[in-house]
């Protein structure tokens, strides 16, 4: 069993409106991420200052799942803050943390992820692209990570990954990715009204 937590805590400046909340397909956005992975979990959490903006989300997911929603620890910590919300309020001893804005999240990545992770004993299962580490779509071991989080922000780091060197990373390699996500757009965020209409169009495609 594992934690599926979906972070919904960005300014979503360039787009000029919520990211979540936008419809996409005909439908907030952060719904038709949750849908996409709900099948894998027994726990669902998205992480939000704004709990009123999405309580909606317990009566419209289309499963048997209720949405927890809290509210993050490490208030004014930026990335690193809402990971530490994100891995430390999880239930569970693996913890999935997708970003609301990734409109084409991979089930199949996280599993390929999870069981790599239960299988080699890691810390954390990433992926790494041309522009760096995923954090926000990525596998991470509850009982390792929270207290190197926690170590990180109270040495007043702010990077996302200043932690890393003290857990065990495991790197996904491209072979691993492209397995599971095919179309490589699995890490694809949508910031701005254009992107957000070509991951429509591309998403309304068949095996999107």
């Amino acid at each position: 069993m594992f934690s599926l937590v979906i972070q919904a805590g960005g300014q979503s400046t360039r787009m000029g409106e919520d990211k979540a909340l936008k419809p996409f397909l005909g439908r907030p956005l952060i719904q038709h991420v949750i849908e996409r992975l709900a099948p894998l979990t027994d726990e669902i959490l998205v992480t939000t200052n704004r709990p009123n903006d999405y309580a909606f989300l317990n009566a419209s997911t289309g499963s048997a799942h209720r949405v927890r929603l809290v509210s993050d620890l490490a208030p004014g910590r930026g990335p690193l803050g809402g990971l530490y919300t994100a891995v430390a309020s999880a239930a569970s001893p693996i913890v999935a943390v997708v970003a609301c804005d990734m409109p084409f999240a991979s089930a199949r990545l996280l599993e390929t992820a999870i069981r790599i992770m239960v299988k080699e004993e890691a810390d954390v299962v990433i992926a790494r692209t041309d522009e760096g580490y995923e954090p926000f779509h990525a596998v991470y071991r509850r009982e390792t990570c929270v207290p190197a989080i926690q170590s990180a922000i109270a040495a007043d780091q702010w990077k996302v990954i200043a932690w890393f060197p003290a857990v065990k990373v495991r790197e996904l390699t491209l072979a691993e990715v492209s397995a599971s996500d095919p179309g490589g757009r699995a890490f694809w965020n949508v910031n701005t009204p254009e992107e957000f209409a070509e991951a429509e169009r591309l998403a309304k495609l068949p095996n999107h």
